[in-house]
């Protein structure tokens, strides 16, 4: 009754903030243009400049003292890591794409957010973006035009194309997380429901994305966040879960060769890893070597690829095989380590991870901490596992790879939401925009 009260415009005026942020996860799925910024890195530079035009014309603080440690601690690696840089270039671009993920999107996303509902319509942004590319990549390993794997074009890759094989991997993933985080709360039935629903629609595409390191985030990530709700609830979805993957690999023979091959090489690759794992230990070796030479302040930013082969051994192949999904057969360059962690370590050294990493463990610290009132209140529960979830999936998937490529915005966006819970003052319920009381329909939206 009470939603039919209020006027529509209303609502409309309290989700008019992250329309913009919205605009970034949605252009993050159109097809790359070149090897500059693409699209939804460039809304994302006008969300960030809207940002700031809103915090001047309200004229309140943007960031609380902690949120703005928390988000600018990483901002003194970067800046001794630049000074390092070989080049101005390799400094300024090195700088630029660091802040841009890691400090500055997540803050436009913590100040633009107003409520719960602001956080769920960019939650379920990233779900309709999986769904989306998702599909694509279904078709593309139905019909044979994907990217090449095992010398078949079948792997899917969604619009990210054969040079960014990650691209798709990471949009479904965190659509996974996301929808999982939604249908464990305590929204609505109907809500829930599309988002358990989506949750399973997913599944098919992650796996034939047929990348190793986005399934053992994902899988960690919404293990976590079962546990979270607690056992006895963990134990019946997970049972859901695993009975619904046995009748869609298992009774419709969903890749099953090529899946299993695939699972059978995670437990491989410590005793006859094929190239790609040799490829990558090689890789972690040589920024190891760069580490040690360079404990402080590493090799500066943008620095591996210029190091790489002064540390690398002849066990590095040549690169990376690429083709399908619209590409001719090439070889791509190894141009990072493959794993966020070793990148950080080797072109920021000791200085710039403490700071990177250690502002991400205070964000998973203070999102923790909020998370037992949600459970007890019930409001916002779906929020807390949401950011919890993400942040959790990056710290994971950055063991196995760094970040480049289309979908990197992605990935400030989620650490912004993350912060919006962990760091955001007062009560996360839905605020009126311009400062006014909340209507009676975003109470309930907050709800």
């Amino acid at each position: 009754m009470s939603h039919a009260l209020v006027p529509p415009g209303r609502a409309v005026a309290v989700l008019m903030p992250v329309l913009p942020l919205v605009a970034v996860v949605a252009l993050a799925g159109l097809p790359p243009t070149g090897d500059g910024a693409g699209p939804a890195d460039v809304v994302s530079a006008l969300a960030v400049g809207y940002c700031v035009i809103r915090l001047l014309r309200e004229r309140r603080r943007p960031l609380s003292p902690r949120a703005a440690v928390v988000l600018g601690l990483p901002v003194v690696g970067l800046a001794l890591a630049a000074m390092g840089a070989a080049s101005p270039q390799a400094a300024f671009g090195g700088l630029g794409r660091y802040l841009q993920i890691f400090v500055l999107v997540p803050a436009t996303v913590l100040v633009l957010l107003r409520g719960r509902s602001c956080f769920r319509a960019l939650a379920w942004s990233f779900v309709g973006l999986a769904l989306w590319q998702g599909s694509v990549g279904v078709y593309q390993y139905v019909t044979g035009t994907g990217a090449s794997y095992q010398g078949e074009t079948v792997r899917a890759v969604g619009t990210f194309g054969a040079t960014d094989v990650m691209g798709m991997a990471t949009a479904v993933s965190l659509g996974v997380v996301c929808a999982t985080g939604i249908a464990l709360g305590r929204g609505p039935v109907r809500q829930r429901t599309a988002a358990a629903g989506c949750v399973l629609v997913l599944v098919l595409p992650l796996a034939l994305s047929f990348s190793r390191g986005a399934w053992i985030a994902t899988a960690l990530a919404c293990a976590v966040q079962l546990a979270l709700t607690g056992l006895r609830r963990a134990l019946k979805v997970a049972a859901a879960v695993v009975a619904a993957g046995a009748v869609l690999v298992g009774g419709f023979g969903v890749g099953t060769a090529m899946l299993q091959e695939r699972f059978d090489s995670i437990a491989e690759v410590a005793d006859t890893p094929d190239q790609s794992v040799v490829d990558r230990y090689t890789l972690w070796a040589a920024a190891a070597g760069m580490w040690r030479e360079h404990p402080l302040t590493g090799v500066g930013l943008k620095g591996f690829p210029e190091y790489r082969d002064g540390h690398a051994t002849l066990a590095l192949s040549s690169g990376s095989d690429v083709g399908g999904a619209g590409e001719e057969y090439h070889k791509q360059a190894l141009l990072s380590p493959h794993s966020m962690y070793l990148l950080v370590l080797s072109e920021q050294g000791l200085i710039g991870l403490t700071t990177l990493a250690g502002g991400w463990l205070a964000l998973l610290v203070c999102a923790l901490r909020r998370l037992p009132r949600a459970r007890r209140r019930g409001p916002g529960l779906d929020c807390a596992l949401v950011a919890v979830g993400l942040l959790l999936w990056l710290l994971t998937d950055f063991f196995y790879g760094d970040i480049g490529g289309p979908s990197t915005v992605l990935t400030g966006v989620a650490l912004g939401l993350t912060a919006w819970w962990a760091l955001s003052r007062g009560d996360r319920a839905d605020a009126a925009p311009r400062g006014g009381a909340p209507t009676r329909l975003e109470g309930a939206a907050a709800r």
